[in-house]
């Protein structure tokens, strides 16, 4: 039987993810009334213990030497993670100098002329940049840059860009699975358990990398026919690449920013650093040299998205001091037995399914504190129940245009330049890739941990 603060942190946190899928106004705003409501109901008013919302807000844990330099130890996760929401307001830092700079531009604009602007081949350019860009950084400024190019590539050729965009909304999701920064769900995991780079890389990498290649096979069978007119006098008619850079100075700063985070994040096991730090060294290399356009760039970050996180762990810290995510990974426990080739399955396919309908970033962090749960109570190892999470979050956001912020991006930018993209024109492709998809990393992780 339910006790009443478990109740009413049960309703804020559904009414919250309901007002999120269904009410059209930005995510942030539910998020943080959700947040407001955990902290002065459930806590103060029902607990009647504000040491929890010391716990949760988790402030305290800036001023930790641990918590910038924890060496091989892990940061320890609880209530509001500071280190997804610092790292990811860094990258947005850095990567909007990037953007300012011509960078993503210049890299679209390079594949389009090495395909001879050749509608098919640039389809293949563009699923593997956007799969690789994504590794990297978050798969919503992939889409962001992407599709408007896509978009302009498609009135310059005479091509509907939708099959493009949505394969590479497919691409971003696939790839952001391969490493830790890729994802924002993979963000959320690796810092609540402390998890590196290349830990990523070495245990989702591998099937990401088959699934996007699967996606390429997929892709040309399905639109190799799409219509163009790949004229020659294009190569004269467009802009030179050269002038795709709008600030060349910013641009070879931001690019050397860009390797130094990189060769950080891929490092950062070595060295000690968390990615809450490297995000700050983002931020704060992006701002000294860019120091003229960081007025512009501070307008441009998505402060909205930044709030959305710090709502969401709020609201999931009141399931978890409530004690309700421990009776769910009891009742999991429960149902598989102990059997971790059930628990997989659960994991991974309750995850696909769910992050096609909710976007997985909220899904994510709700399951993070139920699989530590879970490992308790069952002793099954935390890491595989890690990677089956990620990749279940990931690849399942892929089915609907909801399921992951990308697929809302790119969606929402196909339909503002008058390419509208139905929920049936969307699915008829994504789903079947989607499941095929699911399949082979179910296959994958119980061939490799069990």
């Amino acid at each position: 039987m339910f006790e009443l603060s478990q109740i009413l942190a049960i309703i804020i946190f559904l009414a919250m993810f309901a007002a999120i899928i269904f009410v059209k106004v930005h995510r942030f705003i539910p998020a943080m009334i959700g947040a407001a409501l955990t902290i002065v109901v459930v806590f103060i008013i029902v607990l009647k213990d504000f040491s929890l919302v010391i716990k949760v807000m988790n402030i305290g844990q800036l001023g930790s030497l641990s918590f910038w330099l924890p060496g091989h130890n892990a940061v320890e996760s609880h209530g509001i993670n500071w280190q997804t929401i610092i790292f990811i307001a860094g990258m947005m830092i850095m990567v909007e100098s990037m953007a300012e700079s011509g960078f993503f531009r210049l890299l679209c604009m390079t594949v389009a002329r090495i395909a001879r602007y050749r509608v098919v081949p640039i389809m293949i350019g563009f699923i593997l940049l956007s799969g690789f860009l994504a590794m990297f950084i978050d798969s919503i400024t992939v889409l962001l840059f992407m599709t408007t190019v896509i978009i302009e590539l498609a009135s310059l050729l005479k091509f509907d860009p939708v099959p493009l965009i949505i394969a590479t909304i497919l691409a971003a999701n696939i790839g952001g699975s391969a490493t830790m920064c890729g994802d924002p769900p993979n963000i959320i995991i690796g810092t609540a358990f402390g998890y590196t780079f290349n830990d990523f890389v070495i245990n989702t990498g591998p099937i990401a990398l088959v699934c996007l290649a699967l996606l390429l096979v997929l892709s040309y069978l399905i639109f190799r026919k799409l219509p163009g007119s790949p004229a020659i006098k294009t190569l004269i008619e467009y802009p030179k690449l050269k002038d795709v850079i709008s600030n060349a100075r910013l641009f070879k700063i931001s690019t050397g920013i860009f390797t130094l985070v990189v060769i950080l994040l891929v490092t950062h096991a070595d060295t000690g650093l968390s990615v809450g730090f490297i995000g700050v060294i983002a931020a704060v290399l992006t701002m000294v040299f860019a120091y003229k356009k960081a007025p512009h760039i501070l307008r441009r970050i998505d402060w909205k998205t930044l709030l959305f996180f710090i709502g969401l762990f709020v609201c999931v810290g009141g399931l978890e001091e409530t004690g309700v995510l421990k009776v769910l990974s009891y009742n999991i426990s429960r149902i598989a037995g102990g059997n971790i080739v059930l628990v997989i399955t659960i994991i991974l396919w309750v995850s696909a399914f769910a992050s096609a309908i909710v976007d997985n970033i909220p899904f994510a962090a709700t399951m993070v504190p139920v699989i530590a749960n879970l490992s308790q109570v069952t002793g099954l190892p935390l890491p595989v129940l890690s990677w089956t999470l990620a990749l279940g979050t990931d690849i399942g956001g892929n089915a609907t245009p909801i399921g992951a912020s990308a697929n809302v991006v790119g969606t929402a930018l196909a339909e503002k330049a008058g390419y509208p993209i139905s929920w049936k024109r969307y699915m008829k492709y994504a789903v079947p890739g989607t499941f095929i998809v699911v399949v082979l990393c179910w296959v994958y992780i119980l061939l490799r941990y069990c």
